[in-house]
């Protein structure tokens, strides 16, 4: 089957940067980006240096796909009934309420989707799981379909493997494209009509193709493994502040084994994101699900390591002030998760800078990517507790020297950072990346 009409359910991180890259690289396909959320949908379609997600090249790619064979639109109905192929790439945050709050996926955006699309579909066609969802979430989409549908769906698991900062480069070079689906007859040609897509410009070798529990599985396991290597190396950068090792020593050495390698092996004040958090927290919740609580107490501990390298964060900035940081002046330099992104969920900037401003500091954020607003909005919905607003401000434009500053505070891995004047500030340095400067008063993590 050759697909001519595609439609993306969800216009966020996932939706966006990968429905991009196939309309660049299948010019002949039709693709719709459908999302409720319309002011979004106006930020696609509006001023290309003002789209909802920033990704270094992304904005060059919809500059020649848009209103192409790219299409962004609020019309979610006319989105299902055209398309032959849809993937579902809706939000799965970590459940608030109910069975397995705190830990296991919130399915209802999936569920509200699944819904959607057997009530607007007229004809027979290809589901495909975007999100990063909980083993056997296939099985409950395809139980929607069926008692809301007459229509014959095949649900297919092709879960996104992008790390943001470098999304457009992972969607055009990537590792592995998984795709999992029933093995039957149908199945086997919805898995081929996918594979077609990506064979377009991902060599044969590299798409791989399993069984739909198999490919949910996958997607987390990744997360948990990446986010497993981060907290050790964090670990053992406690380690070395009190033995007198050099962690970017060690992470070298440890590296250069070839059965480890060196990726994710860079000592921080924690990993954020979207996914690592909740992706270890799902695998707890299906782990003790199970009766495995042994393996979930296992990665349970990586978060609890995440969390602890946080706050040895900030215990390390109050203890240089005899513990009395109370109107310290502070800038938070960086609020996104990581360089080369807008986005801002689970960074380590939040909880970091809530702990400095209930010790009493006065404090200015600045990052380049992500706007005031959206600061003010993490902050009055993650902070625990009623904040000071006159000890908050957001800084528009980059300093050229923090000499108005007592500590300077590095959370993001911007390039920028590294030409500020930091004079006789006191600098913390949570990413290591003034590691060559010579600056009087610098602490690594």
């Amino acid at each position: 089957m050759s697909i001519k009409n595609i439609t993306c359910i969800g216009a966020g991180y996932v939706g966006g940067p990968t429905m991009a890259v196939i309309a660049l690289k299948c010019p002949k396909i039709k693709i719709t980006v459908v999302d409720s959320n319309s002011s979004k949908i106006d930020k696609w379609n509006g001023p290309i240096d003002n789209i909802p997600v920033y990704e270094p090249g992304l904005s060059d790619i919809i500059k020649k796909t848009r209103n192409k064979n790219l299409f962004f639109s609020p019309n979610i109905k006319s989105g299902i009934e055209s398309a032959e192929m849809i993937f579902m790439a809706v939000n799965t945050p970590t459940k608030q309420i109910g069975e397995g709050a705190g830990m296991a996926a919130d399915l209802k955006y999936v569920e509200a989707c699944a819904k959607d699309i057997a009530k607007f579909s007229k004809n027979n066609k290809i589901v495909i799981e975007k999100s990063t969802l909980p083993v056997r979430t296939a099985e409950k989409i395809k139980d929607i379909l069926k008692k809301n549908s007459k229509v014959e769906f095949e649900v297919l698991s092709n879960p996104e493997f992008l790390a943001e900062g470098t999304a457009i480069n992972d969607l055009f070079k990537s590792d592995r494209v998984l795709i999992g689906g029933d093995n039957t007859k149908s199945g086997k040609k919805a898995i081929k009509s996918l594979v077609e897509i990506y064979e377009k410009w991902i060599p044969k070798e590299k798409i791989l193709t399993t069984n739909v529990w198999s490919s949910e599985l996958s997607k987390l396991a990744s997360n948990a493994f990446l986010a497993q290597r981060i907290s050790s190396i964090n670990s053992l950068s406690a380690i070395c502040e009190k033995s007198g090792a050099d962690i970017d020593e060690l992470s070298k050495a440890i590296g250069m084994d070839h059965r480890i390698g060196p990726h994710f092996l860079k000592a921080s004040v924690g990993f954020g994101g979207s996914c690592f958090k909740k992706d270890i927290l799902n695998l707890v919740y299906i782990s003790r699900s199970y009766g495995l609580d042994e393996v979930a107490d296992y990665w349970e501990s990586v978060i609890k390591i995440n969390d602890f390298q946080k706050n040895r964060f900030v215990k390390k900035i109050s203890s240089v002030f005899n513990n009395n940081l109370k109107n310290k002046k502070i800038l938070i330099l960086g609020w996104a998760f990581k360089a080369n992104t807008n986005d801002s969920r689970e960074s380590a900037s939040i909880y970091v800078t809530e702990k400095l401003h209930n010790l009493g500091a006065i404090i200015d954020i600045y990052d380049p990517m992500v706007s005031s607003s959206k600061v003010f909005s993490d902050i009055e919905l993650f902070w625990k507790f009623n904040f000071d607003k006159s000890r908050i401000n957001f800084v528009r434009t980059l300093p050229k020297s923090t000499y108005q500053y007592d500590i300077a505070a590095i959370l993001t891995e911007w390039e920028d950072f590294k030409e500020i004047d930091y004079g006789n500030t006191e600098v913390f340095d949570g990413r290591n990346i003034l590691k060559n400067k010579k600056i009087t008063n610098y602490y690594e993590i």
